[in-house]
């Protein structure tokens, strides 16, 4: 299925996303989708098609990133992220949806769903950063670091450099031999790809990083009341954390899927927990 681009106007300015399918009456509730940082909904383009076409389908930005407005805050907090949601299902007359989010997009999610589970039918966490305070400590410390435009190009090099060792470490800075994902290297097309994206958002993709470093997680999940599904792949560093949030998280499955498990398993996976 074809996916179309839009925009819609809150407070902070512009916020674009990109959509397929259609809501009919008595259908599946539209799906709303938000993307891992430091990319945009253009990482999603394949799931939204996928999921496009049995329910209607929309992935947006996140402030600061991909081709949306950034956020306002010089430190906002994921209940920030989440609020900026919200007003952007109110432009978009969304009153009751089904939730997806992969690692930041799942922490924005989770303060969602525990702020106005009068909106949210189901949730599914796609990869939920879940760390320890010790590691979150020191994330916040030298994950996303500020970045400046620098004249001999030098920001060029720190970014591919960054999507570089993301794909083969976690966390991306500690590169030995317990840090090693034990993956190939993302071939070159996709690294492009993902600077490109981190040059959309140099002066802000920061802040989401940050916000997630900072979140109790831990505390905020038991506070969901909404069905919730907690998922990751395998190659996913995150997937760890998939049975304790699950732990943690009243009324919810959760899943792992296989090394070898590719986007039409995750469809399935999705599709399966949304339309039971």
């Amino acid at each position: 299925m074809d996916v179309d681009r839009a925009f819609v106007r809150i407070e902070e300015g512009l916020v674009h996303y990109r959509h397929a399918g259609e809501h009919t009456e008595g259908g599946p509730l539209p799906l709303y989708m938000m993307h891992a940082g430091p990319g945009s909904s253009k990482g999603l383009s394949g799931l939204v098609a996928a999921l496009g076409e049995t329910r209607r389908c929309i992935a947006a930005d996140t402030l600061g990133f991909g081709e949306s407005v950034p956020p306002t805050p010089e430190e906002p907090d994921l209940i920030y992220y989440a609020d900026s949601v919200i007003r952007i299902w109110d432009k978009l007359g969304l009153d009751k949806v089904d939730v997806y989010g992969s690692h930041t997009g799942a922490n924005i999610g989770l303060e969602i769903a525990i702020a106005h589970p009068d909106r949210v039918r189901k949730l599914v966490f796609d990869g939920v950063a879940l760390f320890d305070p010790a590691l979150a400590a020191d994330m916040l410390e030298n994950y996303a670091p500020k970045i400046q435009p620098q004249e001999n190009g030098e920001h060029f090099i720190w970014a591919w450099n960054f999507m570089r060792d993301m794909g083969l470490y976690f966390p991306h800075y500690m590169k030995d031999k317990e840090h090693y994902l034990g993956k190939e290297p993302w071939p070159a097309s996709t690294l492009h790809n993902g600077v490109m994206e981190v040059m959309k958002a140099l002066d802000h993709y920061y802040k989401g990083y940050n916000a997630v470093f900072r979140h109790k997680t831990h505390d905020r999940l038991p506070l969901l009341t909404v069905p919730t599904f907690c998922m990751a792949h395998e190659a996913d560093p995150l997937h760890v954390s998939v049975e304790e949030a699950a732990a943690l998280v009243p009324n919810s499955e959760h899943l792992v899927l296989a090394f070898n498990s590719g986007t039409q398993d995750k469809v399935d996976a999705v599709t399966k927990y949304l339309d039971a």
